[in-house]
Formats: C-alpha cells, structure tokens, sequence
C-alpha cells in the first residue's frame, strides 16, 4: 500500500524505507514553477512598461506580446514525447513507497530555483531598457507554458484513471526535470492516491488518501 507522505517525511523520502522510495507527482514538480514564473513576469512587464526603453513601450508590448504566446507554447509543447513514453511504461507503486505531499514537493522546487528566478527577474528588468515590457511577459510565457503542460499531464491522467509518481532521488539537484536522463521509470497509483488532484493542483478535501 503506498502511503501518503507527511511533510516532516521529506528529508527521508529520496531514500524511502523498508525498500521503498519516496515517490513525488510528475504533475506537481512540473506546476511547481508555474506560478513564481508567472507573477514574477507580470510584476517585471509592469514596472518595465513605465520606462519609455530604446525602441518605445509600444514596440517593447508588441515584442513581449510575440514572446509571451511563443514561450508559452515551447514550454508546454517540450518534451511531450517523453513523458508520454515513461507514462506507458509506468509500474504500480509499492507498498512501502512514500508518496512526497504537493506542498513538499513545491517547496523543495522553489527553494532550489530560487537564485534562478531571481537571475530572470533582475534580467527581464534590465531588457526593459531596450524593449521594455518584453522580458517580463516572456517569463509569465514561461509560467503559463508550464501550467499548460500540467494540465495536458493531468488529462493524461485522467483518461488513464492512474496518477504519474517520479522517485524524489532521479529528480535533479534541485528538485527538477521530472523527465529527465536520471528518470529510468515512473510509478503510478489510484487517481485518488495523495494530496494533488490530476494536473498537481491542490485536491478540494485535505483528507489524504491511502491507495492500494
């Protein structure tokens, strides 16, 4: 029986016990961006729309706009091939993997992409002198690309009645890349396994659920 992870269990989940592993949403690492991306975004497009720039704010929104709809579409378009064939190969969880809370698995995703966001802040901020506005709807691009493709995750999900789990040890050094070379496999579970409902956004009961 795979059991839903408290919070507290995050530190062991990489290494699971009694051979389990500690097991957290595909959907969920995927979403974990989504938002930080997209405010961050809107906040830089904000204040670099009051600066007139090189080539004059309309220029700069017209560009951003470009940018916005092309980014969003790379995102959620990258890599779809891939997860697709990990789905397909996805093995049931054991009964003694642990299944990493939503809330865990946001965190440790965020804490490790923190400098990075920081970086693409300060730099979309600074292309405001030349297009202003631009470089913030590129990253609120990149925000809803990644909300995009948690959805099309969750759709998957859905239409195969099973929720997709990725080993927390074969996610990247920041708690990314839930497709990545180290990912060999998925695990998968009952639709009502853990706290993230399809698509790794927050499930309406809190209740956690015990699947077998």
């Amino acid at each position: 029986m795979a059991r839903a992870g408290q919070a507290g269990q995050s530190a062991r989940a990489g290494r699971g016990g009694r051979g389990g592993h500690g097991l957290a949403r595909v959907a969920v690492v995927v979403r974990a961006g989504a938002a930080p991306l997209w405010w961050l975004g809107v906040l830089a497009a904000g204040t670099g729309a009051l600066v007139p720039g090189l080539t004059g704010r309309r220029t700069g929104l017209l560009a951003g706009a470009a940018l916005y709809v092309l980014t969003a579409a790379v995102v959620a378009g990258v890599r779809r091939r891939r997860y697709v064939a990990l789905a397909r190969g996805a093995a049931r969880a054991g009964r003694h993997d642990v299944l990493q809370d939503r809330a865990v698995t946001a965190r440790v995703w965020r804490r490790g992409h923190r400098w990075w966001l920081l970086l693409a802040f300060l730099a979309a901020l600074a292309g405001s002198a030349v297009l202003p506005a631009a470089g913030g709807m590129l990253l609120a691009g990149a925000g809803t690309g990644l909300r995009l493709k948690a959805a099309w995750l969750g759709r998957r999900e859905r239409a195969g009645d099973a929720l997709l789990w990725v080993r927390v040890d074969w996610l990247d050094k920041r708690g990314g890349s839930p497709a990545g070379r180290k990912v060999r496999a998925l695990r998968s579970t009952g639709i009502a396994a853990g706290d993230a409902a399809p698509g790794g956004a927050r499930r309406r009961t809190a209740a956690l659920v015990r699947q077998g």
